[in-house]
């Protein structure tokens, strides 16, 4: 397969810490537009990016891929001892580590490097197997352990999925081999222990911090970092503003209150919640604020999003989330997306509350390149400043 993202640099801070070039590659969206199968695909894909964060029964969780449709960002790993090299999505709103294996007879898998356990003389079988369920179908993966590798980072017997089977809309069109969640580890699935576990407890990290810059305007050879063990003061302005962490199984802080333009919404006065997740492109709102935000900010509802006149962009009010006192806003270049010369808002709905039943957001990554974020295993918050 040729390889439209990412290859990894990494570079040694001051502090010890991994610094990991990020390329950006074409997205699901974007390949399945060209090869003509996305309107198909989206009529039968009826969805709740919420849902990824709803945990499962047992051995299963729920995960929609339509969260990843948008996700560009992808970092090498190795894994295996010769090593064997995958190209993995990021992901702050998951927590297992899965890659495909030579087992996999889906399409989805042919056009992906896959996992030969027979070439490693590391590999450890662990003989049990879990389904995470998708809104295209069910990934069906077994377990073992093997020798991770992030550039200088190495964790031996770390847990992984193997996948058996994966359906072939969207995940032929990833350019992902798999995912590397990084959110807390009591939300793996079938009790593997984590990646960013495996680190902290094999003092492969620098500090028990990781932190994320988007860039603004991504190109192929650089679309942003990812910092493994601290972060970098060159990569945005100021100091972090600090919030703790509301429920440890995601990066999930609380939101205090959000406003258009001057006007303060009384949306959030009995609490909302927002994750922080750098596996979803767009910002989520619950669906009962959708009507307003749509007409607050002028735009119509298409079959390709919820579209404004991209002439009139730079007239639109900035939206502003209120978390941890400080007010993080977003410009109409930010939260608009320009395809073409055809604008659509960078939103989408969800109707699931959090588990507290306050109405939950997701930040993704419109979000995220605005704001350079960081996040503190040992303290348990989440760090954010204007990105430089």
């Amino acid at each position: 397969m040729k390889w439209l993202p990412v290859v990894l640099a990494c570079l040694q801070l001051a502090e010890g810490a991994v610094r990991i070039n990020l390329k950006k590659g074409l997205s699901i969206r974007d390949k399945m537009r060209a090869a003509g199968v996305l309107d198909d695909f989206l009529k039968h894909i009826k969805y709740d990016p919420v849902k990824k964060y709803q945990p499962g029964q047992g051995s299963v969780v729920r995960e929609p891929i339509s969260n990843h449709l948008d996700s560009s960002y992808f970092g090498e790993i190795s894994i295996g001892e010769p090593p064997q090299k995958f190209l993995v999505l990021f992901d702050t709103g998951s927590s297992n580590l899965w890659v495909p294996s030579t087992d996999c007879q889906s399409p989805a898998c042919f056009n992906h490097a896959k996992f030969k356990p027979s070439d490693s003389a590391t590999f450890t079988p662990r003989g049990q197997s879990c389904t995470v369920s998708y809104g295209s179908g069910s990934v069906t993966i077994v377990l073992g352990s093997d020798t991770l590798r992030i550039q200088s980072i190495t964790v031996t017997q770390q847990e992984f999925g193997l996948s058996q089977d994966e359906p072939t809309q969207p995940f032929y069109f990833a350019d992902f081999d798999g995912i590397l969640g990084m959110a807390y580890p009591s939300l793996a699935v079938g009790g593997m222990a984590s990646a960013l576990g495996g680190m902290l407890e094999q003092n492969q990290l620098a500090e028990p911090v990781f932190s994320f810059y988007f860039s603004r305007q991504p190109t192929y050879e650089y679309g942003g970092e990812l910092v493994l063990g601290g972060v970098d003061p060159r990569l945005f302005q100021g100091d972090l503003a600090w919030v703790p962490v509301t429920q440890k199984l995601y990066w999930q802080v609380a939101l205090e209150e959000f406003a258009i333009g001057h006007s303060v919404t009384s949306w959030c006065s009995q609490g909302c919640q927002a994750i922080v997740d750098t596996g979803t492109f767009l910002l989520t709102v619950p669906q009962e604020y959708l009507e307003s935000i749509l007409e607050a900010l002028g735009a119509q509802e298409t079959s390709y999003g919820y579209a404004v006149d991209c002439a009139h962009m730079q007239s639109m009010p900035p939206i502003t989330f209120g978390i941890g006192g400080a007010r993080l806003a977003l410009s109409p270049s930010a939260y608009v997306l320009n395809s073409n010369g055809y604008c659509t808002l960078a939103i989408e709905a969800t109707y699931l509350p959090s588990q507290d039943g306050q109405p939950l957001w997701i930040l993704g990554n419109v979000f995220l390149k605005e704001y350079y974020t960081a996040f503190d295993m040992a303290n348990d918050r989440v760090g954010f400043a204007p990105s430089a």
